[in-house]
């Protein structure tokens, strides 16, 4: 079952990507990245987990891996890629955030 992208979801696909949200539980959603660049070695499109999000508490959260949600996120601090945070030093924070 395929559904829509949260009402909240300020990402914008990066190019040659989009989005695709599919039912993963009852209230839980997956959001996957999808690539539509052209692969030699399939003919499907390649995906990768985003991240989660909890459509009865409104919130979003981290992937583990593709069957399995982590930690709760702010949508503020994910990336158009993924909603994992990044593990940046001090100097790497400075210039990247």
């Amino acid at each position: 079952m395929e559904l829509e992208l949260p009402p909240d979801f300020h990402h914008i696909a990066p190019k040659g990507f989009s989005y695709e949200v599919k039912q993963f539980k009852r209230n839980l959603s997956s959001i996957w990245l999808l690539n539509h660049d052209f692969f030699s070695y399939t003919s499907e499109v390649p995906r990768t987990i985003w991240g989660f999000y909890d459509r009865k508490k409104k919130c979003y959260y981290a992937p583990i891996n593709a069957t399995k949600q982590g930690n709760k996120v702010d949508i503020k601090d994910t990336r158009c890629y993924t909603s994992m945070r990044l593990n940046l030093n001090p100097l790497e924070r400075l210039l990247y955030e």
